[in-house]
């Protein structure tokens, strides 16, 4: 039988293992870097926040710079392996830090390489992709990508336990997969010919951004609601701790959130493909809601994890199909820049809900985190409400 899966093309099939291979290398890291940030380092919760939002924004405004020149030189992958290869000799620096410095200068170092892959990456996707199994390439792609953000923390967990809490050896292992995924990219994945049948122009110019429709805007301006109500994880795995996970353990938090994001992405990118993207998305919407509704009561128990699963489910639900919707709304060759302009809005929105959430932990408890959270979900979802008529399928 031909399904959709089958007809992916291989290349969408080696940038999902490439995905893979980055987020077990990251997930090693980052399942842990929150709790080592705080208990090794003494690094206070507001300083938490402003890094994991600092780090994030970086890599999404970043974005819209590698998008655009993508667009620009009329290639995708080159712009990918830098992206990539910054990130992997990123690595070493976590597991040599010993102050606030070190962290900075790793989390930014790996998200500059984030931000210049992102936008180049999902670009390639859409290019490669046949149009009428785009949702399912995006979501196959994220599944990928999320297997290796839950075998990331299990890892975490095991070597934890196996070498008495040693992060900076965990820290030292997550290099090998980094430097796997640049090799995979660079022999694997073949970018298709884009011929030129127009002269090139910059592509953040005032006549080629006139050619980014409403619909598109629209699209970038409740993705960047949506990521203010979607801090960082970070604040999930710190949710755990103070309910009292043992260092080792607190990994699980990720891995059972990645479980249920990674085996939901692919069917619901397939479903995107036949149902109105706008009500798949407020149904994730209201899925945030609730998993910010559980985890802003309890920090133990069946309803913290409950509250967990409902955030990955969040997540497979939304994540490729904000994805697929910048590439139905931008013209093909701009997408690079298409997906730049809704990753730096994101992006500013990212920094502004991780420096808020740690701000409202550290002054008011971690339950004001969580329902700042809801009120931004409920924005977004009244903006999908409010949708001008047309605007987007």
């Amino acid at each position: 039988m031909d399904t959709p899966l089958r007809k992916i093309p291989p290349s969408i099939w080696a940038l999902g293992f490439v995905s893979l291979l980055m987020d077990v290398s990251s997930e090693l890291i980052h399942s842990l870097l929150p709790v080592f940030m705080v208990t090794t380092l003494g690094i206070s919760m507001f300083v938490v926040g402003l890094i994991e939002g600092a780090a994030e924004a970086t890599a999404l405004i970043i974005k819209v710079f590698s998008g655009a020149l993508s667009d620009y030189w009329g290639k995708r992958k080159p712009l990918a392996v830098l992206g990539y290869g910054l990130g992997a000799f990123s690595k070493p620096l976590f597991a040599l830090a010993t102050s606030s410095g070190w962290i900075i200068t790793a989390r930014l170092l790996d998200r500059v390489g984030k931000g210049i892959r992102g936008a180049p990456r999902d670009a390639l996707v859409a290019d490669i992709a046949p149009p009428e199994l785009r949702g399912a390439a995006f979501g196959l792609r994220q599944s990928l990508d999320t297997v290796g953000a839950f075998l990331g923390p299990t890892l975490a967990v095991v070597f934890m336990l196996l070498w008495n809490d040693n992060f900076r050896a965990v820290f030292w292992v997550a290099t090998v997969p980094a430097f796997m995924c640049v090799a995979l990219l660079v022999w694997g994945v073949k970018e298709p010919d884009q011929p030129i049948t127009t002269k090139r122009s910059n592509p953040i110019s005032r006549a080629n951004l006139a050619r980014l429709s409403p619909a598109y805007w629209w699209v970038v301006g409740v993705g960047a609601i949506f990521t203010l109500a979607r801090f960082s994880e970070a604040f999930l795995v710190l949710r755990a701790q103070q309910g009292g996970l043992a260092l080792a353990w607190t990994p699980l938090v990720l891995i059972g959130m990645n479980i249920v994001y990674a085996s939901c992405a692919y069917p619901f990118g397939k479903l995107a493909d036949k149902v109105r993207h706008t009500s798949l998305l407020g149904w994730g919407l209201l899925l945030l809601i609730g998993a910010d509704s559980l985890l802003a009561y309890s920090n133990s128990g069946v309803v913290f994890w409950a509250g967990v699963a409902l955030w990955g489910l969040h997540m497979a639900m939304t994540q490729g199909l904000l994805a697929a919707m910048v590439a139905d709304t931008a013209p093909a060759d701009l997408r690079g820049t298409g997906y730049g302009f809704f990753n730096l809005l994101s992006g500013v929105a990212m920094l502004i809900a991780s420096g808020l959430a740690g701000w409202l932990w550290q002054g008011w408890g971690a339950s004001f985190t969580f329902v700042a959270g809801i009120g931004f979900a409920a924005l977004a979802l009244l903006l999908l409400v409010l949708q001008p008529r047309g605007l987007a399928r």
